[in-house]
C-alpha cells in the first residue's frame, strides 16, 4: 500500500469517475485503474463497484476511504511540515519567563505563534530569579522575560514590559497581619517566610530574604500561594496572582521594616551577538510591541 494508491483512491471518489480522476491527476485512465486494482488485490476486498456508470464505494470500501483520508491528511501536513524545516524556520524556540511575570497574554501570543510557524516547536520555560538570565547566556534560550538584575548590558538586548507589584502578604489571621500594625525585622524573624527557590544552577537564593529568619523554601509561586492561604507563613506575592484573595479578604498586605510593595518591571530580553532566526525574530517582535 502505498501513498500514491491512497492519492488515487481518493480522486476517484471525489470526481466520481475514473477519467475524471485521471485528469485530476495528470494521468492515463488505464494507470489509475491499475493502480487501484493493483491497491484491491494487496488489502483482499473490493473498494469500489464498477456495476453502475459511476464507481460506487462497498460498504468495505466506504470504512477503508474514510480512514484513508486521515492517512492522506496526516501525510500532507507532514509534507508541509518537511518544507518548513527546509526552509529557515527553527526546528525549536525556547522562551524562559520569570516566575513573577504573568503568563495570559503570552499564552495568546505563542499560540498565534505556534498556528504560523506548525513546524517550529516554541517551547515556554517558567523559571525564577537567575534562572532565565542563565538559559540566555548559555544560549539554551533565544528569548527571556526577567529583571535587569546582573543583566551584562554590553551582551543582551532589552525592552520593558509591563511592571508588576511585589506585595509582602499573609492569611489574615497570620500572628503578624494583626492590627495590620507595623512589624519590625526582629518581630518578623520568628514567623516563617516562605520563599521561590533560584532556578539557576549557578547561584543560591538571595533576594528577599528575612536575615536571620525562619525559612521555608519552594519551587514556585502557586505553591507559596497555597501555603500562606492554610496561614502556615509570609512571603512576597506578584501583585496579579492574589487579586482575588485581596478583594476577599483571605491574604492581606503586611507592614514590614524593610519589605515595602515594590514595583517590579520585567524585559523581554535576547543576546546581541547571536543572529535571530525567522521565529525568534517573530517572537521579539510580538512580545516588545505588545
Amino acid at each position: 500500500m502505498t501513498f500514491e494508491q491512497l492519492v488515487v483512491l481518493d480522486a476517484i471518489v471525489s470526481a466520481g469517475t475514473f477519467r475524471g480522476a485521471a485528469e485530476h491527476l495528470n494521468k492515463a485512465q488505464s494507470a489509475v485503474s491499475h493502480m487501484l486494482k493493483k491497491l484491491e488485490d494487496e488489502i483482499g476486498f473490493q473498494l469500489l463497484s464498477r456495476e453502475d456508470y459511476r464507481p460506487k464505494l462497498t460498504p468495505r470500501g466506504e470504512v477503508f476511504y474514510r480512514h484513508s483520508t486521515r492517512v492522506l491528511r496526516r501525510m500532507r501536513d507532514l509534507k508541509s511540515i518537511a518544507q518548513n524545516l527546509n526552509s529557515d524556520h527553527e526546528a525549536e524556540v525556547l522562551l524562559s519567563v520569570s516566575s513573577t511575570y504573568q503568563l495570559p497574554p503570552l499564552l495568546k501570543l505563542i499560540g498565534k505563534l505556534t498556528c504560523e510557524f506548525p513546524a517550529t516547536h516554541i517551547r515556554l520555560s517558567r523559571d525564577s530569579m537567575g534562572g532565565p538570565l542563565e538559559r540566555l547566556l548559555s544560549e539554551e534560550a533565544q528569548i527571556i522575560i526577567t529583571t535587569l538584575d546582573e543583566v551584562p548590558m554590553d551582551l543582551v538586548e532589552a525592552v520593558p514590559l509591563t511592571p508588576i507589584t511585589m506585595l509582602p502578604v499573609a492569611h489574615r489571621d497570620f500572628p503578624a497581619a494583626e492590627d495590620n500594625g507595623f512589624r519590625t525585622m526582629v518581630e518578623m524573624q520568628n514567623y516563617v517566610q516562605v520563599v521561590v527557590a533560584d532556578s539557576s544552577q549557578s547561584k543560591e537564593q538571595s533576594r528577599g530574604l528575612m536575615p536571620g529568619g525562619l525559612r521555608w523554601t519552594v519551587s514556585d509561586f502557586a505553591t507559596k500561594k497555597e501555603i500562606l492561604l492554610e496561614n502556615m507563613g509570609w512571603g512576597g506575592m506578584p501583585d496579579y496572582m492574589i487579586e482575588k484573595e485581596l478583594e476577599q479578604g483571605t491574604l492581606v498586605a503586611l507592614n514590614v521594616e524593610g519589605y515595602a510593595a515594590t514595583p517590579v518591571l520585567h524585559y523581554v530580553m535576547r543576546r546581541r551577538d547571536i543572529p535571530a532566526g525567522t521565529v525568534a525574530q517573530a517572537i521579539w517582535e510580538q512580545i516588545a510591541n505588545q
